[in-house]
């Protein structure tokens, strides 16, 4: 309604504060009333006696202030339905909510006893156990379990035995403003303690023994809002204690922040609008750690790559990105949330404001959840700041279930089969602290804060007389608040409780440090609404002389300000209602202050800990009080408490942290690209010319038409040099096929290898493949049709386009489906395609991965392709194997039997499965859940896979989780150096359900028009929907009107691969 935007942030204000109306709904029809009914009264009488008065006294001014009263009581009355009609609103949700919450729990419990039904041994009595006194995955208590360094001669101990170590570490933190020195903390939500976290844990690993290299990956923003630092390339970390510096670092040894360009390049934009562009950074990313993997080889690995030993993602886009990272490398991943989705968006729901396709539109919440989702799936460890993390949090996911955790704990110690059932580490590791430059105030003047005289060469620091100037009484103890202008943070509280306890005001100060603001109207309505609550309680408490908020205040102020509230002997409080960690009451204690924290979340484990304070309810207000009274009257129990504080927290330093996080990664399972022992011998094989080598050659195996012009493709933004020596060796036919099957291991047939086949391995080993980089460019034929015959029409009219062309044969093909091997060359050999005309064959959605072959004698199917055993083992990353494969078959039995339906509407498919693909048959897609649906009871039994709806849903594949047709293009660059830059990925409007995967990234795509739009019902029971990941405004993305071999050659035209 035009004009009442007042209104609307008045019922913000009303639902921040929690209580509801009481029975809103019968003193709603007094509005029917017309007779001697007032408006006015109604207000006072049933508005502000339900709620506070501070957050409702400045819509009241402004609703009094209007010209008649007429008008006055209208809008009054029509303010009072409105907010009767959002609280039946809000307990709708949550009658919805709770109805979504239960049947989650009826889906976990079931889940969980087919689960343990398929591990067919006795459980011991450990296993039997559902309480999660020990969830911590693999042990990791604060007490006991997780290992301290308590001294400088210990830390010194475990230094020489790893200083030998050379390890090479990732990590990645996509969002906010990141740079190493004088961080923007606050400057927006996506810029705080997150940023600060990343920042000193990268430079804290790249001083620990063993460590060579440390690189934190995030977005490089060359924006004109934002400082030039943030469009740099490269940021060397610089360690804040060099001196005490426990190796030499090498040429490219140390830490640094790599900024990786992706999304707009002018403009930076919230974490809640990156998601389109998260596939972009993973392949800019691909590169990097590629060539630093080759640079570290020269330097320490004797010229074998160095591959990272872990990525860990931070949040959930980051998440998301290690995990398809990992994949791409075979390479171990760890994951740290910070905030989850799941917790969030239960947070939003019991406010009532919003809807949950609301919330969605809003945050994205469902693309982040399943991102947190992913990385669950893919992560060797989760690192936790609190055991309240995993208790409250991580068990709201469908991937993670403690009491189902335990259990399979249990019998990896005994050595018993989990029946291809994995769950994630989770280890609690607190953050840690720089404690080199804090020198605790001694403690023994007696509130003395005035400056001292006799050294007039230390001055106070500024925002001490920036503080100071509020009091009165600048000797009297202070109590300190460092937080946000937030409800969640509770300052209001905290306020009143000071407020309304005259003890405590006589003997102490209250300092309330609130971010930086400039004019309280261009705050957030919800931040000014917390600052104006805070000011009229102190004007109401008339506190002034003992309340200090000073407007402004530098990150390098916060240690002074800690000194201050030490030198008064004052105490530090964090009254939130919930804080998931509280660094900064370890910030406090390492200043040698007392802390009183709220007994939820974080702080109960720092307590136990330190020892240095009290725990209160922050809903209580006396309590609150009590505490701080306590602390600041009792002399010794300060005394005590701040000793305890310095005594014990070494405990939280960056060292300690370091130590117990390099301690978890090397007990990961090591992990790393199976191919590189087999190239050991390539460096220094034999060069022939290249002119030779690529002019003469005819490879009828692969059938690469490469021509000069394509291998004159050299220098662009592919990993040309990686595999520069491997183009030579080719002796003709004989040994190009024993190249192939040495590549294969026999495994199509198992068959075991010739004698030739190992001279083949020692003397020319892969060296045909790498070939395949020599392409100037690749079409990926990646449509999904509605029929074959649509598919075999298309392929035919991209192979004539790219014919025409002038340098046709420096373009390879690959094509890439759904289906399995033998029907592609079925289709093929139906439609007089050769297939030897492609370079590779991408089957399965992603699970298998073939090259062709111009014999077919070592194939037992007698088809002329060879298989890519090193993709297998590259993807079998948590494959569950057969215990997977039983439950899928249970899985398809039960829908039959739920929709009480005659014969199987999901049926196995033994012809089209393979090693690391398991198929199926649905004879009506509307009678089969959503793929959503499998997904999360797959998650819930702990079975990890990534299963694809497929044909139109007529076929389900269930693959390795890791495993894509997108993540095979990576392997494929990876292994071979594809340029994916110059990859032209085909594409229908839509298509099966990991369509998305294959539209994003560096890779061109077009997109045809009218093609795969059958597959639209495939999407219309999703999460999110596909706008949510789609890149909108990408140049790498044009769709073609129609499939004819003109409409496709124009949008080649356009992307830059043709010539007009």
């Amino acid at each position: 309604m035009a004009g009442n935007d007042w209104i609307n942030s008045y019922l913000e204000a009303i639902l921040d504060v929690g209580p509801g109306l009481g029975d809103a709904k019968k003193s709603s029809l007094l509005l029917r009333e017309r007779g001697n009914f007032s408006p006015t009264r109604y207000f006072v009488e049933e508005v502000i006696t339900g709620f506070d008065e501070t957050d409702l006294h400045r819509s009241w001014l402004r609703a009094a202030a209007t010209r008649s009263p007429q008008e006055r009581n209208t809008r009054l009355e029509n303010m009072c339905w409105r907010i009767w009609n959002l609280v039946r609103k809000k307990k709708q949700l949550e009658g919805e909510e709770a109805h979504r919450t239960a049947k989650r729990r009826i889906e976990r419990e079931r889940g969980r006893r087919d689960a343990t039904a398929d591990m067919s041994e006795d459980l011991s009595e450990g296993e039997k156990g559902d309480v999660v006194s020990d969830i911590s995955a693999h042990g990791d208590s604060t007490k006991g379990r997780m290992p301290r360094i308590n001294s400088v001669d210990v830390m010194e101990n475990w230094a020489n035995q790893h200083k030998e170590k050379k390890l090479y570490i990732v990590l990645i933190s996509l969002h906010g403003l990141i740079r190493g020195e004088n961080m923007e903390l606050g400057r927006d939500s996506d810029t705080g303690g997150q940023v600060k976290y990343v920042v000193e844990l990268a430079r804290a690993l790249g001083t620990m023994p063993g460590v060579y290299r440390v690189d934190l990956l995030t977005r490089q923003i060359s924006a004109p809002d934002v400082d030039w630092s943030y469009g740099e390339p490269t940021e060397m970390l610089n360690t804040r204690n060099s001196e005490n510096s426990m190796q030499e670092l090498g040429e490219s040894g140390g830490a640094y922040i790599i900024r990786i360009p992706f999304g707009p390049k002018d403009k930076y934009i919230p974490k809640e609008q990156l998601w389109p562009y998260i596939p972009e950074f993973v392949d800019g990313a691909l590169y990097h750690i590629l060539q630093m993997s080759k640079v570290l080889g020269e330097q320490i690995g004797g010229g074998q790559p160095v591959w990272p030993v872990a990525i860990h993602g931070h949040y959930a886009d980051a998440g998301d990105s290690a995990a398809l990272l990992s994949g791409a490398l075979n390479v171990p991943m760890l994951f740290t949330g910070h905030s989850l989705g799941r917790d969030k968006l239960e947070q939003l729901l019991k406010q009532g404001r919003q809807s949950r396709e609301e919330i969605n539109l809003t945050y994205k919440i469902m693309r982040r959840i399943e991102a947190e989702e992913l990385s669950l799936d893919a992560s060797e460890i989760v690192i936790t700041s609190t055991r309240q993390e995993i208790e409250e949090q991580w068990r709201l996911y469908d991937g993670f279930d403690p009491v189902l955790e335990r259990k399979l704990r249990v019998r990896i110690r005994r050595g018993v089969s989990c029946h291809g059932r994995f769950m994630p580490r989770m280890v609690v590791i607190p953050p840690g602290m720089e404690f080199h430059h804090i020198v605790p105030h001694d403690g023994d003047t007696d509130g003395d804060v005035e400056r001292n005289d006799d050294d007039p060469a230390s001055p106070d620091p500024p925002i001490w007389s920036e503080i100071m100037r509020f009091f009165s009484n600048p000797r009297k103890p202070m109590i300190l608040a460092l937080a946000r202008a937030d409800p969640k943070k509770n300052i209001t509280t905290l306020v009143k409780a000071f407020g309304e306890c005259r003890p405590l005001r006589e003997l102490a100060n209250l300092t309330l440090i609130m971010g930086n603001r400039e004019d309280i109207d261009e705050m957030s309505s919800t931040n000014a609404s917390v600052l104006l609550s805070i000011l009229k309680l102190i004007d109401k408490y008339d506190l002034y002389g003992q309340v200090a908020y000073p407007k402004h205040h530098k990150q390098s102020d916060v240690p002074d300000i800690y000194r201050l509230a030490a030198k008064t002997k004052g105490v530090f409080i964090n009254p939130a209602f919930i804080e998931p960690f509280g660094l900064t009451l370890i910030e406090a204690a390492a200043y040698g202050l007392p802390i009183v924290a709220t007994k939820n979340g974080g702080p109960v484990d720092i307590h136990r800990v330190l020892d240095n304070g009290l725990l209160v309810d922050p809903h209580d207000q006396q309590c609150i009080a009590d505490a701080l009274l306590k602390l600041v009257s009792d002399k010794q129990l300060w005394a005590r408490c701040r000793q305890n504080g310095l005594k014990n927290i070494h405990l939280f330093s960056w060292p300690e942290h370091c130590k117990t996080y390099l301690s978890r990664i090397v007990s990961c399972r090591p992990r790393q690209p199976q191919w590189q022992r087999s190239e050991s011998d390539f460096e220094n094989s034999e060069s022939d010319s290249p002119g030779d080598s690529l002019r003469d050659i005819h490879d009828i195996s692969l059938n690469l038409k490469l021509s000069l012009d394509g291998e004159k493709n050299e220098g662009g933004s592919t990993l040309d040099n990686v595999l520069d020596t491997e183009e030579n060796a080719l002796e003709g036919k004989s040994r190009a096929e024993n190249a192939i099957l040495t590549l294969s291991k026999g495994i199509i047939g198992d068959t075991q290898k010739t004698e030739s086949t190992r001279k083949a391995d020692n003397n020319v080993g892969t060296s045909k493949f790498p070939l395949l980089r020599r392409r100037k460019y690749i079409f990926v034929i990646a449509v999904d049709c509605d029929t074959t015959s649509d598919l075999l029409e298309i392929i035919a009219t991209v192979v004539e386009v790219a014919g025409k062309d002038g340098d046709a044969g420096s373009i390879g093909f690959i094509l890439s489906t759904a289906l399995t091997i033998s029907d592609m060359h079925s289709l093929l050999v139906s439609g007089g395609i050769s297939p030897s005309e492609f370079d590779a064959f991408i089957c399965n959605s992603g699970g298998e991965l073939y090259y062709p072959s111009s014999s077919s004698e070592d194939s037992p199917s007698g088809l002329p392709f060879v298989v890519d055993s090193d993709y297998r083992s590259h993807t079998e990353y948590r494959w569950g194997g057969e215990g997977l494969r039983k439950t899928l078959v249970r899985w398809a039995a039960s829908i039959s039997d739920r929709k009480g339906e005659e014969g199987q509407i999901v049926t196995e498919d033994e012809s089209g499965s393979s090693t690391h693909c398991f198929a199926f048959k649905a004879k009506d897609l509307s009678l089969i859940p959503p793929v959503k649906e499998l997904r999360k009871l797959m998650r819930i039994q702990a079975l990890r896979c990534h299963v694809i709806y497929s044909q139109n849903g007529s076929k389900l594949n269930v693959i390795p989780v890791l495993a894509s047709r997108i993540q095979a293009l990576r392997y494929l660059y990876v292994r071979w150096g594809m340029d994916l830059s110059n990859t032209v990925v085909f594409v229908g409007e839509c298509g099966d359900t990991d369509y998305e995967g294959l539209l994003g990234g560096v890779h061109k795509t077009l997109l045809l028009k009218g093609v795969g739009t059958g597959a639209r019902m495939l999407h219309a029971n999703r999460n999110y929907p596909l706008e949510h990941v789609l890149p909108s405004d990408s140049p790498n993305v044009v769709q073609a009107e129609g499939c004819s071999s003109h409409d496709i050659r124009v949008s080649l035209e356009k992307l830059g691969v043709l010539k007009g």
